[in-house]
This record gives C-alpha cells, structure tokens and sequence, in this order.
C-alpha cells in the first residue's frame, strides 16, 4: 500500500531498498519534524569536535545527504575523513553518486556492527538506532563508545516513546496531527505505520539513556526535542 511519494510498503515490510532511495529525501522531509534543522544543528555541533585528520562516521548515512552537509561545512579543516554507511545496496549506491564531488566523504556498504572502525572523534547517528534490532542495539552502542577518541562525540537523533501510556497516546495523536498537516492522508499514515511493525523499535528518552550509560557514556544532554523526536549528545 501507499504510504506518500510514491512509496509502497507492506504490513511489517517497510525497506529502505527497491525504489525508496529515489523518493527518500521528499518523504522524510514531511515525516520527521524539523528534519533539515537537525542537520544544520549537527553541522554547528560538528564544530567542537572535528579536527584536522579526524575521522567521523556516519552509521545509516542513506542518501548521503547529511555526511556531505557535514564534509562541507568542515572543508577548511585539512585530512578530516568522513565515512558513511548503510547496510541497504540501492541506498549505498545513491549515496555515492550524492558525494561523488567531495573526494573526503567514502560510502561503503556495512553493518556498523561488524566493520572494523578506527578511531573517530565523532560518530553520526541520525534516526538509524531506532532500526537497528534491539537484540543487537546495546552491543553497538557499546562499539562506538570504545571507537571514539576520549573527549569524541556520539550525536545520535532518534524517534522515541512517552514515559508512560498516557504521554505516548497525546504524542502519537500530534505526531498524527503533524503528518496531517503536511498533507498525509489517513490512510498513508495508517499503512506506514504498518508497514513498521517490527521494523521501527524506538526506545524511550529513558531508555536510549540507560544505554548509553552502560556503554560508558557519563556526559550526555539532549540537543533538540519534538514531540516524539529527539537528538542526543554524548561525549566520552
């Protein structure tokens, strides 16, 4: 079924692959609040924490749109190396057509769980977690904290659920309300949540702490919220 740009997915069959790719950037952009400002936000963040010769990742870099807004904003900073990844093919291969002109900016097809990673002063996660089966999550969370450099930084934006019932019910209906807003109809809504069932697991702000915390993370602060959207910054 339809779920908006020319997408179709599934019941609990959501991908980011087949013909996704191509329409990615529109969707999202009308599905994630303040989408674009959480870009310019990790820019601006970026600057405490790449250096000359730093090595940053993106884990879930999709269509490259932000690894190379990053790369971009960084280009007086000479040697910095930038490493995107996805898992999904057709969105690897978007990527690399993307940031083809930025010769620092390497996309590669990996699972951040298993790619041999060398140090980094900064990590990129931007709303990958919430895919990532929580069986799995806690172990790589665990990886990044032991990737980073002391004083490196993990920002990680993520959809997250209310602290009980009642918040998650008001925040489901807003988010709803949202979409509504920029032109969703109730039954794209309906089929892509949907098509998420068991795709998409978003932990609470609670719980992404907690994980955090057993990874190692000690300094951590929210850097921008949105109802049911929130990015984080943590430093090692």
């Amino acid at each position: 079924m339809g779920v908006g740009q020319d997408i179709t997915a599934g019941n609990a069959g959501w991908t980011f692959g087949e013909g996704v790719p191509e329409t990615f950037v529109d969707h999202i952009k009308l599905s994630v609040p303040l989408y674009e400002s959480g870009h310019d936000l990790i820019c601006q963040i970026s600057d405490f924490f790449v250096k000359n010769e730093s090595v940053i990742y993106e884990i879930g870099t999709s269509t490259g749109e932000l690894i190379k807004k990053l790369a971009q904003h960084n280009a007086t900073k000479p040697g910095a190396r930038w490493v995107g990844m996805d898992v999904e093919p057709a969105m690897v291969s978007k990527a690399q057509k993307h940031c083809a002109d930025v010769p620092a900016i390497s996309i590669v097809h990996e699972d951040a769980r298993f790619m041999e990673m060398e140090k980094a002063d900064m990590i990129v996660s931007y709303y990958t977690m919430q895919f990532v089966p929580p069986r799995y999550r806690q172990e790589l969370f665990n990886k990044i904290y032991e990737t980073l450099n002391w004083g490196g930084a993990l920002v990680m934006f993520e959809k997250v659920r209310g602290p009980d019932a009642r918040f998650q019910d008001i925040l489901t209906q807003l988010y709803n309300d949202f979409k509504i807003r920029n032109g969703f109809s109730g039954e794209e809504i309906v089929e892509k949540s949907r098509s998420l069932k068991g795709v998409l697991e978003p932990f609470s702000t609670q719980g992404n702490l907690d994980m955090l915390a057993r990874a190692g993370f000690k300094d951590v602060t929210s850097v921008q919220k949105y109802l049911c959207f929130e990015g984080f910054l943590a430093i090692k």
